[in-house]
């Protein structure tokens, strides 16, 4: 039986250890840094699983902990933030009442650290597996075949991503990335402007183009983001780009956005477009999330814990890549909070056990049905 009494009792050193992680920075791209963090976290995982992490990657940046040849459940978290080094040299990790703040504390290092006490609470950690990655922030370009692998081998997922107003993310936009560039012709824009083709005058066609292929009623945003042109006050500009984000709840929408981007058309004579995109991160839809969530639920009334709530978000995660693999996939377990990727972001020390013994439970409840046959 799961004890939320004994995981309070843990709060200091869930605090303790959480306050090492936060200050411990990780931003994505900085290879040095996140190395320094995944150190660590395998040192803490270590001590509180009983098991030292293999390190994956060319730059052995990412963490798995494997028990057992038939993991039932694939916990899945990301240690990468947002937060440039140096960052808590001003910001560092504190408290004030309940809340605990510092640069990734809420996306997502306290779920980190929630998901380790969690798991150090059952002992047995048979048909467990751990993926604990740093990259997801930027796409988790490095990670994401760690990420397939694991959860194929898994019945159900878990994410200790942050929830949403404590509510659980049943369901996640898919998101596409695209960069368009112009390619024109340089001249000098007071002696002879007409022997040029103005890159940035192509963009701007393109820019108001490209902000009408959103269809606002079904959900699907296609937002033009960073855009930059030129390279002198006094020269017609040879080069702009135009870097575009897109959110959708379907396969069917990212693939009717991914048409309409691929069937832009030059409109100053001369230009040429030239259209860049990534993989995209296909949406997570509800009923990849259901079944675990009414299971969530149910474990939260035995523990006494509040009524949980869950939520569609607009936000991309890990998740999305292990439900569009077909795997049962509940996302939003990790900390209680506000502020992801903002300045002040923050968490609720006294949900930090609730949430750490829904984990444990819900851990506990897969196992029993995996090993008895049943699946999620």
């Amino acid at each position: 039986m799961i004890s939320l009494h004994s995981l309070q009792e843990k709060t200091k050193a869930m605090l303790d250890s959480l306050e090492l992680i936060v200050n411990t920075e990780s931003p994505s791209k900085d290879l040095e840094a996140v190395r320094s963090c995944a150190d660590e976290l395998a040192r803490l995982g270590s001590s509180i699983l009983g098991a030292k992490p293999e390190r994956l990657g060319d730059e052995k940046r990412h963490l798995r902990w494997r028990f057992g040849d038939a993991p039932a459940v694939l916990i899945l978290g990301h240690f990468d933030t947002v937060w440039p080094r140096g960052t808590v040299e001003r910001w560092p990790f504190s408290i004030d009442g309940d809340k605990a703040t510092g640069p990734g504390i809420f996306d997502m290092k306290s779920g980190l650290i929630q998901g380790l006490f969690a798991l150090g609470s059952l002992g047995d950690l048979s048909g467990i597996e751990i993926l604990f990655n740093s990259d997801e922030e930027i796409g988790s370009e490095s990670s994401i075949g760690f990420i397939e692998e694991s959860a194929r081998r898994a019945s159900a997922v878990l994410v200790l991503e942050p929830s949403e107003g404590g509510s659980l993310k049943l369901a996640r936009k898919g998101v596409a990335s695209y960069v368009l560039s112009v390619e024109g012709r340089a001249a000098h824009s007071g002696l002879e402007p007409e022997r040029g083709i103005n890159a940035v005058v192509e963009l701007a066609h393109q820019i108001l183009e490209i902000s009408r292929i959103g269809r606002q009623e079904v959900g699907t945003t296609v937002t033009p983001t960073v855009a930059s042109a030129g390279t002198t006050s006094n020269t017609v500009p040879a080069a702009a780009r135009v870097a575009v984000d897109v959110r959708a709840k379907t396969v069917a929408e990212l693939e009717r956005v991914d048409k309409e981007m691929g069937d832009l058309s030059a409109k100053v004579e001369g230009a040429k477009l030239i259209l860049e995109k990534k993989p995209p991160r296909l949406p997570f839809e509800r009923e990849m999330s259901s079944e675990l969530f009414e299971k969530a639920r149910n474990i939260a009334k035995d523990l006494g814990l509040p009524d949980l709530d869950g939520v569609e978000v607009g936000g991309g995660s890990d998740g999305n890549i292990t439900a569009a693999l077909g795997v049962p996939t509940l996302d939003g377990l990790g900390a209680v909070g506000k502020g992801a990727h903002a300045e002040g972001e923050h968490i609720s020390i006294s949900a930090m056990p609730q949430r750490a013994a829904l984990v444990a439970a819900l851990v506990d409840r897969l196992r029993s049905e995996f090993s008895s046959g049943k699946t999620p």
